[in-house]
């Protein structure tokens, strides 16, 4: 572990309502230590009340392992309509995950923790729904002038409908818009 330096800009705490602020608390690169590196994925730990904590000292707390695999295995995708994430987390979502989501074409929502306004979208493009998650983690606002003006926050991302193989484009704006009558998203983020 090496120490870089204070924070450069506000950033989503992924564990937390909230945001660390700019200058408020260092930032260390971390190095896997090598001789636990065929453990990934593998060796599951039970933090206890400790797992919040970014420092754990291993050395003065013993923690019991929970459980041993003797071979690596992604988490199994929930299901699009079981898909609920928060911005923060999608960088580190499985790559079985990310190619569901590269091969769906989706009415999606978008929920502030702080407001809890909701901001109904589509994703059509080339990529699908995982190409308009990066516009999200890349921005934080996707582009929508209304987000734009917001605060920024780490929204909840969730999947409301998936289009269908033979849906056109202007068949998924037919579905978003349906899905903003139905949650009467007239006013807010959309």
């Amino acid at each position: 572990m090496k120490y870089r330096g204070l924070l450069e800009k506000d950033t989503p705490k992924p564990h937390m309502d909230g945001w660390d602020k700019a200058g408020s608390c260092g930032v260390y690169d971390l190095t896997l230590e090598n001789a636990l590196r065929d453990l990934i994925g593998k060796l599951f730990i039970d933090w206890g009340s400790g797992k919040l904590a970014w420092v754990q000292h291993a050395d003065l707390h013993n923690k019991p392992v929970t459980e041993l695999r003797t071979e690596f295995k992604e988490t199994d995708f929930p299901g699009f309509m079981n898909f609920v994430e928060p911005l923060s987390k999608l960088d580190k979502l499985p790559k079985g995950w990310i190619g569901a989501h590269q091969s769906s074409r989706v009415i999606y929502l978008l929920t502030c923790p702080k407001t809890k306004e909701q901001y109904v979208g589509s994703a059509s493009g080339e990529r699908g729904f995982w190409q308009r998650l990066q516009d999200y983690v890349r921005t934080g606002h996707g582009g929508n002038v209304a987000l734009k003006s917001r605060a920024p926050s780490d929204y909840q991302v969730s999947i409301l409908e998936v289009a269908g193989s033979a849906a056109t484009t202007e068949d998924i704006l037919k579905m978003e818009q349906q899905w903003m009558r139905k949650l009467q998203k007239q006013i807010g983020l959309n």
